[in-house]
């Protein structure tokens, strides 16, 4: 066979995995797009945001994960289209050619079409953004001192809209940083005042868990002093007062956003194939619709199977496992077995789970759900197994247990870029060309 060039746009979970499993594979050249120069272990970005553990230590150089490979190239780009005619990938640096071309670039935060929520709210959807909440809420304890009694309400009041497992988790954070590290950090202020809220659309928390998981999240939220607002539907945000539908509002500086995702929809792609959240429709094999060499996989792929007639949850284990199945079946065209006879994709949830503090967890599995302590020992081993490298699985493991024995942690640090830095660094690579270049892959 032929080498053929498979372009891989996105580093997530499931490009990853599937960049991970074609490595040095003979029959394939591989080129791995992403506009950043590391893989983010999403699942703990509220840690970051809480200065719990290092932002390195959920972060993972792609270069890292490819050194010694014969046939992964790794590019930092921004992608901005697909050209389809000439089967070629348009970004930032260049066009790249492929012979397939696998869609792996995931969401993003959904504003719901609000500019001004989008400017002036907080997403937590990438390590930058984690750095950027982590820097506001530290900032805001400091400037506590010398804030006049408005703003002093502002800063003491922080809103975190969306009841899924990140605004559960952020929340459940924050409120143990106020009664267990903040004192300490502080002893001459007084946080009694600090106000939590988490505003949630629907009916309960963790709404596709089950009812006991609902119902557990709440009282260990409460029970942390959380403001636990369902049903809630936010209406706008100005910067200093947060509106809901229902007239209540909220005086707060900080408004964390996360509410709901979309998909990252590049431009070339068909419009008729679009579905709820801007998500790709794609077949049991993971091909986008309407396409011969298109695949999409991860959380911008959506696929009906009788099992999930609605599309599968966008969650990191259904991501991994379209990307393996997607390298098995690779694998398998390489030895000559034709796209019509690749193995299709089922998937076997092998349960959800959500953590709210110390000792306090939740987990829904296939037959039956628990909580408390055993969950959330079972949520830390969990998550610990599915960090990438060893030396990481051992800085977070140790930090766990910094935090465990301590009720504290040590890298509550602001860090800001400089302007010299966005000026040469950041905003380079994002520089579209004057004149696009061909780019071998």
């Amino acid at each position: 066979m032929e080498k053929k060039k498979i372009v891989i746009v996105g580093a997530g979970f499931a490009g990853l995995r599937l960049a991970r499993k074609l490595k040095n594979n003979p029959n394939f050249s591989i080129t791995l797009i992403d506009r950043y120069n590391f893989h983010q272990f999403q699942p703990l970005f509220y840690q970051v945001a809480t200065a719990r553990i290092e932002p390195s230590n959920i972060s993972f150089p792609l270069r890292k994960v490819f050194q010694g490979s014969n046939n992964v190239q790794v590019r930092l780009a921004e992608v901005t289209g697909i050209n389809k005619d000439k089967n070629e990938v348009e970004t930032t640096i260049g066009d790249f050619s492929y012979d397939y071309l696998v869609l792996a670039n995931g969401c993003t935060t959904n504003f719901f079409g609000n500019k001004q929520i989008e400017e002036l709210t907080f997403p937590m959807k990438s390590t930058d953004e984690a750095i950027t909440l982590k820097n506001r809420l530290i900032t805001n304890f400091e400037s506590a001192y010398s804030a006049t009694p408005e703003e002093l309400e502002e800063i003491m009041n922080i809103a975190i809209v969306g009841g899924g497992p990140t605004g559960v988790e952020l929340a459940g954070a924050i409120a143990e940083m106020k009664t267990k590290i903040l004192p300490k950090d502080y002893p001459d202020f007084d946080f009694s005042g600090l106000n939590i809220y988490i505003i949630e659309g629907g009916p309960n928390l963790l709404g596709p868990m089950s009812d006991a998981s609902h119902k557990k999240s709440r009282e260990y939220l409460e029970e942390l002093g959380v403001n636990v607002w369902t049903e809630g539907r936010v209406t706008g945000y100005d910067g200093k007062i947060l509106s809901l539908a229902d007239g209540r509002v909220i005086k707060t500086k900080t408004v964390i956003w996360g509410a709901g995702v979309t998909g990252n929809v590049l431009e070339g792609t068909d419009k008729e194939i679009l579905q709820r959240g801007n998500r790709l429709s794609v077949d049991r094999i993971n091909r986008v619709k309407g396409s011969d060499n298109i695949f999409a996989i991860g959380d911008i792929s959506y696929m009906e199977t009788p099992k999930y007639p609605h599309g599968h949850p966008q969650l990191a284990n259904v991501a991994i496992n379209q990307g393996l199945n997607l390298a098995k079946n690779f694998i398998a065209l390489g030895h000559g077995t034709p796209i019509e006879n690749w193995t299709e994709f089922e998937y076997a949830d092998p349960g959800s789970m959500a953590t709210v503090g110390k000792f306090r967890a939740v987990v829904d599995l296939p037959q039956f759900s628990f909580q408390g302590l055993l969950a959330w020992f079972t949520w830390m081993f969990l998550h610990l197994m599915l960090i990438l490298s060893v030396r990481n699985k051992l800085f977070i493991f140790l930090n766990w247990m910094q935090s465990f024995f301590t009720d504290d942690t040590s890298i509550r640090i602001i860090t800001r870029p400089t302007k010299k830095d966005y000026k040469h660094n950041i905003k380079d690579y994002r520089k579209f060309p004057k004149n696009r270049n061909k780019v071998e892959a």
